[in-house]
């Protein structure tokens, strides 16, 4: 078992691969589940889980908790979440700084937050809601932004900074979603990281994605470009708490060999930046 200090490497879970993650488990530190996919299992998918915690450590990423919608998170999705993780014991956990839902509606995908205090005050209210239901560690992904919202009063460096003095959440820092924001909206990120809450950082992600429409999309449907390897790079010296780098791939999946080199890829960069 790795040791606090240790930054373990892993993989987020897709039954496509169950197989081959199993046939090469030495080469996997951590597995990364969506939440949302166990929270009213059959038989076969509680199985899965089970079969998986008994291999590998596991740490919950959620998907709907909708963690900045004013009107509070779903008291019964809440329970189901707690159930899960009172399930697995995992050292942390994490959700999206986004909303999912308005009005009681389900938008149906995770939308972003104006950058106001009002917003950060909103998302800490529900986090302390979530923490008396699920009191593991709660650690926040910051989200893609395709178009800003407007009437904020800070930038997306400054909003993750006053969210996380606020709840005392730690960070999992996207990697990929940092880029993609800086390179749609035009931000020289390497000129900005002393900005970033980077002593926050819990866990990583890392992924590929494609252009559209002249934006770059994070589509987890492509091997992690060279920009973010060098981002990454940056990054981890100014994360001395992190604990697990995770790969995400959804779409476009390549022979398990080419996930298992980019895990390895990630593990050579944190042993050799930490």
């Amino acid at each position: 078992m790795a040791t606090p200090t240790e930054l373990r490497a892993g993989l987020g879970y897709r039954p496509q691969f169950c197989a081959d993650l199993f046939a090469n488990r030495e080469n996997i530190e951590i597995v990364e589940i969506v939440a949302d996919h166990y929270l009213d299992a059959s038989w076969e998918k509680r199985a899965e889980l089970d079969l998986l915690a008994d291999h590998f450590p596991i740490v919950p990423h959620g998907l709907d908790l909708s963690l900045g919608s004013a009107e509070g998170v779903d008291p019964s999705y809440l329970r189901k979440l707690a159930r899960l993780i009172a399930r697995l014991a995992p050292p942390w956990w994490s959700e999206h700084l986004a909303f999912t839902k308005a009005g009681g509606i389900s938008i149906g995908h995770l939308a972003a937050l104006p950058y106001t205090q009002e917003a950060a005050e909103a998302v800490a209210r529900n986090v302390e809601t979530v923490r008396r239901a699920i009191p593991t560690p709660l650690i926040l992904e910051n989200p893609t932004v395709i178009a800003l919202v407007p009437g904020g009063e800070m930038d997306e460096a400054g909003f993750l900074t006053r969210v996380l003095e606020l709840t005392g959440c730690g960070w999992l820092c996207d990697v990929t979603n940092l880029y993609t924001n800086a390179v749609n909206q035009g931000v020289d990120l390497e000129a900005e990281l002393d900005r970033w809450p980077f002593e926050r950082v819990v866990q990583f992600h890392i992924a590929g994605g494609r252009r559209l429409r002249g934006l770059l999309m994070d589509s987890h449907d492509a091997p992690a470009p060279p920009e973010i390897w060098r981002l990454l790079e940056k990054i981890l010296p100014r994360a001395p708490n992190a604990r697990a780098m995770v790969l995400e791939r959804d779409e476009n999946l390549p022979p398990f060999r080419d996930l298992l080199e980019e895990v390895a890829h990630a593990r050579a960069i944190g042993r050799l930046c930490r």
